[in-house]
């Protein structure tokens, strides 16, 4: 709900960008033409992810892959396209950032809090564990009866 609506926010203002782009985005702003290893660190997001993001984001010609030193790796950078569209996707994080917050007030806990013990509880136990333990949990319950 949360990213269809940001989206849907992008479109509005006539932007052709997606919600997943902005992590990605945002550290080559900060950080300049980078490798997909160097953004994996800095945003967290793995290297199979960012590399599906960054071939979509190629699509839409907002990044392009130049050459480093090391055969093996590639550098991403943004186009003029993707930096013509800084100012305006600004624009767009501090109201989304400012309509988290108003969220935030009417929830219990803030959704970032309560998003970062999902995570940790998923880090300590993955979800798939959490499936596999109640089927053989709801098996065994069959064979008792």
């Amino acid at each position: 709900m949360l990213d269809g609506a940001v989206e849907q926010s992008y479109r509005r203002s006539g932007l052709d960008y997606r919600p997943r782009f902005t992590p990605i985005v945002r550290a080559l702003i900060e950080l300049g033409p980078s490798s997909i290893r160097t953004i994996e660190l800095r945003v967290g997001i793995t290297h199979s992810a960012i590399s599906q993001t960054v071939s979509q984001m190629r699509k839409r010609g907002l990044v392009r892959f130049r050459s480093s030193g090391d055969a093996r790796e590639r550098i991403v950078c943004l186009t003029p396209k993707a930096e013509a569209m800084v100012p305006a996707l600004k624009t767009h994080w501090a109201a989304t950032n400012a309509a988290a917050k108003r969220l935030d007030r009417e929830l219990s806990m803030p959704l970032t809090e309560i998003i970062g013990e999902a995570i940790r509880a998923l880090e300590r136990r993955t979800f798939i564990e959490r499936i596999d333990q109640a089927a053989e949990q709801k098996r065994k319950r069959k064979k008792k009866r």
